[in-house]
């Protein structure tokens, strides 16, 4: 089945030419079901990279899904055109009255900030607020994973000596969750960060479930409200070249930046990168889209709280 996303959206024709199978409102309008309400909060610079990465894995999935986005009023973005952001963006307060199946909150290039040092940390707090009384399920990515455990539930970040780059091996710490239904015992998540969750402030809260970790990442992903929050540290909606693309932006700025890990065939840039997430990304958004929101949310949306 398809994703409805908004006529003209530069998304579609990128995903049309991957034989993934999209639909605009005209189209979905004649289709007599109720599509699943996914609002997406996208934080991070180059919007339309990131509008396409998500909407590549929500994809993979047989129900119809309603793709929304949502800005904040409080920040500017400078690397989207504005008239991208007025075209298929709508303000917080534009969208405080509706609900919502699923929400995903975005990863953002604040993290070596306090939070409260962030020029939107208000605004983003109360949608965050907001989104436990008019979302089924949020998933919160990186730099807002952080945020929302430091927001909801006190939990702090800590510097790294280096920066967390690369591919990295994660273990399921309990198999029988919905949400790694089909996992392999090891799987693989991107990470791109200079900070990090302690996994003793996890485990110390009764409130968080910490599900899944890594060895040499860490913390990867949390659980909260039995699934009505999913707090992912690393980018598994990451595309194959988007770790090669900061790498070489960065090499040529700055003299301490080292080869994204595990990531590069035989660990040469020249070769390409060798992609060992995509098919676990895809199955983590499929259960969480399948188990967590579908099963979850009810009929009548206005009775989600």
């Amino acid at each position: 089945m398809p994703l409805r996303l908004p006529d003209r959206l530069p998304a579609i024709d990128l995903l049309k030419q991957e034989n993934i199978f999209v639909m605009g409102d005209e189209r979905a309008h004649a289709q007599d079901i109720r599509p699943l309400r996914i609002v997406i909060l996208n934080l991070m610079p180059l919007k339309i990279t990131t509008e396409t990465d998500l909407i590549r894995l929500l994809s993979n999935t047989p129900l119809q899904l309603d793709i929304n986005f949502m800005k904040l009023q409080s920040h500017t973005p400078k690397n989207t055109p504005i008239e991208h952001m007025m075209m298929f963006y709508r303000a917080f307060d534009e969208m405080r009255n509706e609900k919502f199946d699923g929400m995903i909150v975005t990863g953002a290039p604040v993290e070596q900030l306090e939070f409260e040092e962030v020029g939107y940390w208000s605004e983003i707090t109360e949608i965050f607020q907001w989104a436990r009384t008019h979302v089924t399920s949020t998933l919160y990515i990186c730099w807002a994973a952080q945020a929302g455990l430091y927001y909801h539930y006190g939990v702090p970040k800590y510097p790294l000596s280096k920066k967390m780059f690369g591919i990295f091996p994660q273990q399921m710490l309990d198999n029988r969750l919905p949400i790694f239904r089909g996992f392999d015992d090891v799987f693989y998540m991107p990470h791109s960060r200079h900070t990090e969750l302690h996994r003793d402030d996890i485990l110390a809260n009764p409130d968080l479930q910490l599900i899944a970790d890594g060895e040499e990442s860490g913390v990867s992903i949390i659980m909260a409200r039995e699934g009505r929050e999913f707090f992912i540290t690393g980018h598994l909606e990451y595309a194959p070249d988007t770790l090669d693309r900061e790498y070489r932006r960065d090499k040529d700025i700055r003299k301490d930046v080292e080869l994204p890990r595990n990531y590069y065939r035989h660990n040469n840039p020249n070769e390409g990168p060798l992609v060992t997430w995509r098919a676990h990304a895809n199955l983590f958004y499929a259960n969480w889209i399948n188990y967590y929101v579908y099963q979850e949310t009810p009929y009548n949306i206005e009775d989600i709280k």
